[in-house]
């Protein structure tokens, strides 16, 4: 594929420096791009790379200099080259079909231009939408109900009754729909709560390899449009995830907690549950949130506190240990006061005595 410059500017929004009638046919970084490709700057650190790079073109922020290169300067250059990627990268789908060695259970609905390669399991009552692709050892339990454009890579598994939205991507191993985790104390023993609950994937929506999102006790667990979920995510049964949320891997949601939309998490962090999480709120890697979390805060650490408080706190820790034995002398030193302001005070008058002693004298 080739594109001028002009036409790639017109995809992303962009404004042309330099030649616009230039043939791009390809991407690089800048280190490693040649003649006829395109490469970006959205690091301002690395511009001085602009001038020695080879590519033939630049994506640039306004306001950042070109070198005299040609130049596609946009808002957001980091989003206009995953734009151009996805241009250059992106293959004709070629439906497939129902392959041989797919196995499709009864009363199964599948839209137009499916493909379902050998080794994928569909189960009775399914609902399969256009475009869709399972690829192999994809297992569909019965009653699933998937939208359009859904792409399923190999080893993902969704359980009976789950629903997935419209374009959406599940990665390979995945699990919609696994028993939430729900037992009752009998006794020394632990009795199963049955989950009879279901998962509801929404739009455009991505989930990682080997992430599982588990079905709810009674009702739904709920992933929310555009959210992305890293790999390696826990999902507990009941929890809802608001739109637009990034979850980066091994973070961990107990059940029933609720977070609201543009939520970030680090990695491994971890949610008790029962929570609720506002709107836009960031949580650091590795941090263990105890409690709710207002709407837009910022948090780290374990437990999770305010973020900038957590970097003062940072900050003292490698001293604690001189601080420890600078306390401990301040101690000592005020026990000897102690000591010494006792045993003044038992040899001179408490006051009013003076004069009492002084008639005494007389």
């Amino acid at each position: 594929m080739e594109k001028t410059l002009l036409e790639l500017a017109e995809l992303v929004g962009g404004q042309v420096v330099g030649d616009p009638g230039i043939r791009i046919k390809g991407l690089g970084t800048l280190e490693t791009a040649r003649e006829g490709q395109i490469t970006f700057l959205a690091n301002p650190r690395y511009a001085a790379k602009v001038a020695d790079t080879r590519a033939s073109a630049v994506v640039l922020a306004s306001g950042t200099n070109p070198f005299g290169r040609n130049a596609i300067v946009v808002g957001n250059p980091y989003l206009a080259f995953a734009k151009l990627l996805t241009i250059f990268t992106t293959r004709p789908r070629v439906p497939r079909g129902i392959m041989p060695g797919a196995i499709i259970g009864e009363e199964v609905a599948i839209g137009e231009f499916a493909s379902i390669h050998p080794g994928a399991v569909v189960g009775d009552r399914v609902v399969i939408g256009e475009r869709v692709t399972l690829h192999p050892n994809v297992t569909l339990y019965d009653d699933v109900v998937l939208g359009d454009d859904v792409t399923l890579h190999s080893g993902v598994s969704v359980r009976e009754g789950c629903r997935i939205g419209n374009r959406v991507i599940i990665h390979n191993g995945a699990t919609i729909g696994s028993d939430g985790f729900g037992y009752a104390p009998d006794g020394a023993a632990y009795f199963k709560i049955p989950q009879i609950g279901i998962v509801i994937v929404e739009d455009d929506v991505e989930i990682g390899a080997n992430s599982a999102v588990d079905r709810a006790a009674l009702e739904a667990t709920r992933v929310g449009r555009g959210t992305k979920i890293d790999n390696l995510v826990q999902v507990g049964h009941n929890c809802v995830i608001g739109e637009d949320c990034i979850i980066v891997g091994q973070a961990g949601i107990a059940g029933s907690t609720r977070l609201g939309k543009h939520v970030t998490l680090g990695g491994q962090v971890a949610i008790a549950g029962h929570l609720t999480i506002g709107d836009g709120a960031m949580i650091s890697g590795k941090s263990g949130v105890m409690s709710d979390v207002a709407p837009g805060e910022v948090l780290s650490g374990i437990p999770a506190m305010p973020h900038q408080a957590r970097l003062r706190s940072a900050a003292v820790f490698p001293h604690l240990p001189e601080m420890r034995k600078s306390l401990a002398r301040m101690g000592i030193r005020m026990t000897k006061v102690e000591e010494h302001l006792e045993s003044v005070s038992n040899v001179m008058p408490l006051p009013g005595q003076e004069c009492a002693m002084a008639r005494g004298y007389a």
